[in-house]
């Protein structure tokens, strides 16, 4: 099993989502005032000095864009416009909100003091563990400082003394930890270029030799930047495999791991691998499952075989979300820690669950609105997920349309509006008024969109089928895979041949040369 995590506790990356909600449009102003008070909290209770000037302060604060400032300025709202901690690139084009994060100099003096002493502090463990002491001492006491770097907020120093920690040690495990807790400071600055080039490091350290339970929290750290960079066919893997064997809450909470193994497996997984993996997974089941489909699956007879449970699939024909899914807490599921199940706050998954039933059980007019609805309470909400969202609504419409048209050759252009809830001119109206996609669902009238999002996805050679609107009808072009096999089989044969004449003449003029 090897050794307990080392390093894991800094930086708190809960802080980087209550940054981004404070700065997204998308969050409600209960969610950003009760963000905003938990981020003062930590700021004053952990005496995060070089983050509060990172956010606030007049001139050089990213939550004060104006350059514009004095002490003290408890009521002037700064735009948030810039980027922050953990905050999507898009953020700065879209309009900006005022955030009421104010600057106190008398504050920041106090924190930058504190700091300062606890770094005297450090500094005399540590000369006195070099006198008296072993290297091992020493190493503990650079940790101190690290960890230190890494709980105030200052990436440049946590970085630095991780690595001088690093250089130091011969501890695998160590090594490992440590690189895991850089990680964690490029993902909370949304440093990718940072957490990538870490993440090649951890692998190549695990490789030589790391234990069963570091190789698991690398697997949920690399599935976590593949789907920051819209790599979730990639991502779906990682995340789904570390579901059973999850103990990297410092990274993210069970509840978060659930929604984006569920979110990446339905965009990117084959339907075959969506049922196994996705679907019948005993544990998604115990979360987004009924109480019946809740209990076979913690007794595992979810897990007997693929058909298992199929009887217990219900239909998701609501438009609205199932009564009898509550919020649940996940963290006693993925792991006996207390404390982290008192931190977790509850989530509702019944959006969710229903995106993932109704695709299942080809519901479409319920899984539009189930989409609808993922994209309002996680994809908006969500660090993570928030600069994809438009992305995943896209791949997720053309999903839909994928799996209902690959039974058909023929598909009447009414008949297929009626199954997914829309109309038949979708497309002459995207393209004029072009809504977004969590309003246009709730439009009495279900205005007129569906004909020309399909067009786009025909367009772009995503679905093969074309739109007949005289006779109203979609006629799907399956290509037939034998030609396509022979036509493959004809193109690779020329060139082969092409390159073994080529040699052929290579040889006979070099043997002609020795002649």
């Amino acid at each position: 099993m090897g050794s307990d995590p080392q390093y894991a506790r800094y930086p708190n990356l809960s802080l980087a989502q209550d940054i981004f909600t404070i700065t997204n449009p998308a969050s409600t102003g209960n969610t950003r005032q009760s963000s905003l008070k938990k981020l003062q909290d930590a700021i004053s209770d952990q005496k995060m000095a070089p983050l509060y000037r990172y956010l606030a302060h007049p001139t050089d604060g990213i939550l004060n864009t104006s350059g514009e400032g004095s002490a003290r300025k408890s009521s002037t709202a700064h735009s948030a416009s810039r980027k922050a901690p953990g905050a999507p690139s898009t953020l700065k084009r879209r309009p900006s909100i005022s955030v009421d994060f104010a600057w106190d100099e008398e504050l920041y003096k106090r924190l930058k003091s504190d700091n300062e002493a606890e770094l005297e502090t450090i500094q005399r463990e540590e000369d006195d563990a070099s006198e008296q002491a072993g290297d091992t001492e020493v190493q503990a006491a650079k940790g101190k400082r690290a960890e230190l770097w890494a709980r105030v907020g200052d990436k440049e120093k946590a970085i630095a003394a991780y690595n001088a920690v690093f250089d130091k040690t011969g501890v695998l495990g160590t090594k490992i930890d440590i690189v895991l807790a850089v990680i964690r400071m490029g993902l909370f600055f949304g440093d990718r270029l940072l957490v990538k080039s870490q993440i090649d490091r951890a692998k190549t350290l695990v490789d030589t030799g790391g234990d069963w339970d570091r190789r698991n929290r690398l697997k949920a750290y690399q599935g976590l930047h593949l789907l920051t960079i819209r790599a979730y066919n990639l991502a779906a893997p990682l995340l789904l495999d570390s579901l059973s064997t999850f103990t990297s809450y410092e990274l993210c909470s069970y509840s978060s791991l659930v929604v984006y193994s569920v979110l990446a497996g339905s965009v990117s997984l084959k339907r075959v691998d969506f049922k196994s993996k996705v679907v019948d997974a005993p544990e998604i089941r115990a979360i987004l499952g009924d109480g019946e489909e809740k209990l076979s699956a913690l007794s595992g007879a979810a897990a007997s075989g693929p058909g298992a449970g199929d009887e217990e699939m219900h239909d998701a024909s609501s438009a609205t979300p199932v009564p009898h899914a509550t919020a649940v807490n996940l963290t006693a599921l993925g792991s006996g820690q207390v404390g982290a199940q008192e931190a977790e706050a509850p989530v509702d998954f019944t959006p969710l669950a229903g995106l993932v039933r109704s695709l299942y059980v080809g519901n479409y007019q319920a899984f539009f609105l189930a989409l609808a609805a993922v994209e309002d309470n996680f994809l908006s909400q969500d660090r993570y997920l928030y600069e994809h969202r438009s992305w995943f609504v896209r791949e997720m419409r053309l999903r839909g349309y994928q799996q209902l048209l690959q039974s058909y050759r023929v598909v009447g252009l009414q008949s297929m509006a009626n199954d997914f809830g829309i109309s038949v001119d979708f497309l002459d109206a995207w393209v004029q008024i072009h809504p977004p996609f969590h309003l246009w669902r709730r439009q009495a009238n279900r205005v007129r969109f569906f004909d020309s999002d399909l067009a786009k996805f025909i367009a772009a050679d995503r679905i093969p089928c074309t739109i007949d609107r005289v006779n109203g009808i979609i006629e799907t072009n399956r290509p037939d895979d034998k030609n396509k096999q022979y036509a493959d089989v004809v193109k690779h044969g020329d060139s082969l041949i092409t390159k073994l004449q080529k040699y052929g003449q290579a040889v006979r003029l070099r043997g002609s040369e020795r002649g």
